[in-house]
């Protein structure tokens, strides 16, 4: 069967542009797979699986998934990994972490980089560090089984900040409706109070404004002086 790979209890059905899991894969396959690797392909459902009842880990990298994305029912499995669905991009975290909490109670190691839901400095300008460990606390909230999230192992102190702060790392981008954006074209978001929009009124900015700088941009501004702001 071209391009499919056995070892054992091991299953690789790779970079074979399937756009669903072939049948024949769970009716050859499905009664001893422990782990099977459907990466590179262009899968946007994972109906079949559930001829897979044995499965322990599940390679799903380089595909087409999206936040329709629905398992089924998988007690034993303890790795998913979900690398660079980038073409219909998982963005809504909190339901996919909902849902595996649901179908996966034994999910030890899960593994989202490379999809919007993962924030990236590497990759996004608007993400950075602290993105990153906000994603990991509430990831970490929602699924407190987990031993390694992405390529790092969860530590003692992510776990403990994880019960105390976990439900409020979400975070919710609101959505621009199409309505207002039709209706008001000009009409730009700003940060400065109303009182201080005008270029020649500068009044109360410095504190109003709520920037802390961390001194993480511009290390040079530690050597401007009183009498020259």
């Amino acid at each position: 069967m071209a391009g499919l790979v056995v070892s054992g209890t091991q299953v690789s059905y790779i970079g074979q542009d399937c756009r669903e899991i072939p049948e024949h894969l769970g009716r050859d396959c499905g009664h001893f797979a422990k782990r099977l690797d459907l990466s590179f392909n262009l899968l946007r459902s994972l109906e079949g699986l559930s001829a897979f009842e044995s499965l322990e880990e599940l390679i799903l990298d380089n595909n087409l998934l999206g936040n329709d994305l629905v398992l089924p029912g998988l007690p034993r499995l303890h790795t998913l990994t979900l690398n660079k669905n980038q073409c219909c991009h998982i963005t809504d975290l909190e339901c996919l972490l909902d849902h595996l909490a649901e179908v996966t109670p034994a999910l030890e190691y899960l593994s989202l980089l490379g999809n919007v839901a993962c924030p990236n400095e590497l990759i996004s300008l608007e993400k950075d560090e602290e993105d990153y460990k906000r994603y990991r606390c509430f990831v970490l909230h929602k699924l407190p089984n987990l031993k390694f999230l992405d390529a790092r192992k969860v530590t003692k102190q992510e776990r403990e900040e994880a019960l105390v702060r976990g439900a409020f790392m979400k975070v919710v981008k609101p959505k621009a409706s199409s309505d207002s954006v039709a209706t008001s074209p000009e009409c730009h978001y700003t940060p400065l109070p109303s009182a201080s929009r005008e270029l020649t009124s500068h009044r109360g900015v410095l504190g109003k404004c709520r920037y802390i700088y961390y001194g993480k941009n511009s290390e040079g501004n530690r050597f401007i002086r009183d009498d020259q702001l």
